[in-house]
């Protein structure tokens, strides 16, 4: 359907990719995945014909149509927000507008002439493919979806400029969604959506008859929407079958056999390194030598996830707090004549985890800001715990950074000075090295200032985390990362997060924020979603649950995969029975051919000739059998899967 052959793009002298080819084909519903920086948004665009490859050729069909949601909405059009929607129906719009124009011309136009005759059976032709591509009801399709992204009728009317940033990229989404292309492009749709609105973009790709692309860190939503995964890294691309969970069990196995291969040409480098060594200065070998230095010289070094930079962090040890960490009775908040929260009872104690949910507006940040002191309550009561020490980590953290100042700066803004070496090994665990601390936090891409927000936190030690939308603008590694550190974490846990797959890593408790009050649940996302569809009586399907109750294709998927990585681990266990008395031997050869080169350098032996020979015969037997075990090594790791 879509294909890029040999494409090359450029930013300076940085490379992003060369020679990269990929063919997309109808039908497809990929996931596109990588670090940040790698090019993904890059690959979108040039997909999407917005950016030209600097080589290459991007073969694109004349009769595919292509939709593109950027991350960010740079700008956008005058007008209402549900004119703005129709205005991407396609063929149902432009035909909608041409009918209109006809029926005002047929008013003044006799049927039996010509020109009144040409406009009628125009009419009929366009009237007849407007109702067959169900025009009549683009209306009320613009509504459903405008109404399914959680964008209420309230805001149709509204010019669309006037919408925050949030709300725009919902229209715009509808607008895309509104229009059917063939080819999908979504760069981060989930960002701004609440989870309602993620739920029912779910369900509307499910039935989708066109192709998509989709990048995403929303975990949970590539596990459940793409049949493949599509990985983005040092300018490589690498398509994997399955979803996000199938991805990273088939790449941890791959990483396996990385490390295993990344270990025997580790040992064959030191090998042939200890050759050219050895041998460097003797003629009879300096054929051999030569080959071996261009051998090292082309060989190509395996690189493995372990020799990746990673952040890596942990929070500092809690102190411990009160057994009630906070607690409200009878609480009631409101902005104006907006009621948020009514006669609101609530206890969390210490080494809860608990995640809010809820539709946008429900109260969620405000609830986060009130334990943070930020909000005051309108009455009732609304109390932090004995001994309760918080972080909050903001929803717009990222805004309250000082883009004037660099990233030591912004640290040392918060602690004693005497720090700066503490400082600077907190901000290297964070990928901040070298120079890095000296950049302008106004230059910092969004995931770099994430990374500073975050080191930030790890300055003093605190019993209580708030934290709302922390894995904003990380990307999947970080985010693994962070639910690493939270897990390690003993204070109180209490977050905001529309990463479904998050929430399940780390809370163990759910809050269900709206019409005014919370309601607790113990368990995970996905058990709070069970619960809530049995206490509304509703059986557990693929509509109200993603994935609480795994499907047949899904159990059956998982059962191949276990009968293949057991005859994997069958295989290496036969090779390794082989491959290991064949390293031993060569390990101790090696080390007795040291110990025979230290005796010829010993005046006692080469000063004495039938010591010297004995010592010289005894090594030529040694390398000799090492010449013919390094071939039988070669051959038993080239088998080893």
């Amino acid at each position: 359907m879509l294909q890029l052959s040999g494409v090359e793009k450029r930013f300076g002298a940085q490379v992003l990719f060369r020679d990269l080819s990929w063919m997309i084909p109808a039908g497809a519903r990929l996931g596109l995945v990588g670090p940040n920086g790698t090019g993904k948004t890059t690959l979108l665009r040039m997909l999407s014909g917005e950016e030209p490859p600097d080589d290459g050729v991007v073969h694109r069909p004349r009769n595919l149509s292509v939709g593109y949601l950027a991350q960010e909405v740079e700008t956008v059009g005058e007008g209402p927000v549900l004119q703005a929607v129709l205005d991407g129906a396609g063929e149902s719009r432009t035909l909608a507008l041409r009918l209109r124009e006809l029926e005002d011309r047929l008013e003044f136009l006799d049927p039996g002439d010509g020109e009144g005759a040409e406009a009628t059976a125009e009419y009929g032709e366009l009237l007849s493919r407007f109702e067959q591509i169900g025009g009549n009801a683009v209306e009320n399709r613009a509504q459903q979806i405008l109404a399914g992204l959680g964008v209420h009728n309230d805001l149709w009317d509204r010019d669309l400029p006037t919408l925050s940033g949030g709300w725009r990229m919902r229209v715009m989404l509808a607008r895309l969604l509104m229009g059917n292309p063939d080819l999908l492009l979504l760069d981060e749709p989930t960002n701004h959506l609440d989870l309602p609105a993620i739920d029912w973009l779910e369900g509307f790709l499910e039935s989708y008859p066109g192709s998509f692309v989709v990048v995403s860190h929303d975990r949970y939503f590539l596990n459940r929407m793409v049949g493949s995964i599509v990985e983005l890294e040092r300018g490589r691309l690498t398509v994997w079958p399955g979803n996000y969970d199938a991805y990273l069990e088939s790449k941890e196995l791959r990483e396996e056999q990385l490390e295993k291969a990344a270990a025997g040409q580790a040992r064959e480098i030191a090998r042939t390194e200890r050759f050219i060594e050895r041998f460097r200065y003797k003629n009879t070998k300096s054929k051999q030598v030569q080959s071996r230095v261009k051998a090292l010289e082309k060989m190509d070094r395996i690189r493995t996830a372990s020799s990746e930079k990673k952040i890596h962090f942990g929070f500092p040890p809690a102190p411990r707090s009160g057994d009630i960490v906070v607690r409200s009775e009878a609480m009631d908040m409101a902005y104006g004549e907006t009621v948020v929260f009514t006669g609101l009872d609530l206890l969390l104690k210490r080494g809860d985890r608990v995640a809010l949910v809820g539709p946008n507006g429900a109260g969620k940040s405000t609830l986060l800001k009130l334990m943070a002191g930020r909000l005051e309550p309108a009455s009732g009561l609304f109390e932090l715990g004995h001994n309760v020490d918080l972080q909050y980590f903001a929803q717009h953290q990222l805004e309250a950074l000082d883009p004037k100042r660099t990233v030591l700066q912004e640290m040392e803004a918060l602690v004693s000075p005497g720090m700066v070496q503490k400082l600077r090994n907190i901000l290297g665990s964070f990928l901040f090295h070298g120079e890095d601390v000296d950049k302008k936090v106004g230059v910092l891409s969004g995931g770099e200032k994430a990374r500073l927000a975050l080191a930030r936190m790890l300055l003093r030690p605190v019993n209580l985390l708030l934290l709302d939308e922390p894995t904003n603008h990380l990307d999947l590694r970080s985010r693994e990362v962070l639910e690493e550190a939270l897990n390690q974490y003993e204070g109180t846990l209490v977050l905001i997060s529309h990463d479904r797959y998050f929430i399940n890593r780390v809370a163990d408790k759910v809050a269900d924020v709206g019409a005014g009050g919370v309601e607790l649940f113990d368990g995970d996302y996905d058990t709070w979603i069970e619960r809530r569809s049995e206490k509304a009586g509703k059986p557990l399907d693929g509509d109200s649950l993603s994935s609480a109750v795994p499907d047949r294709g899904t159990r059956d998927r998982k059962r191949a995969e276990a009968v293949e990585r057991n005859q994997l681990h069958r295989l290496r266990k036969e090779i390794g029975k082989r491959l290991d008395p064949v390293e031993r031997e060569i390990a101790e050869i090696e080390q007795r051919v040291r110990e025979l080169e230290h005796q010829q350098a010993n005046p006692e032996v080469y000063q004495n000739p039938a010591a010297a020979s004995r010592v010289a015969r005894e090594k030529g037997v040694a390398e000799d059998r090492l010449e013919t075990l390094y071939p039988l090594w070669e051959r038993l790791t080239d088998e080893m899967p």
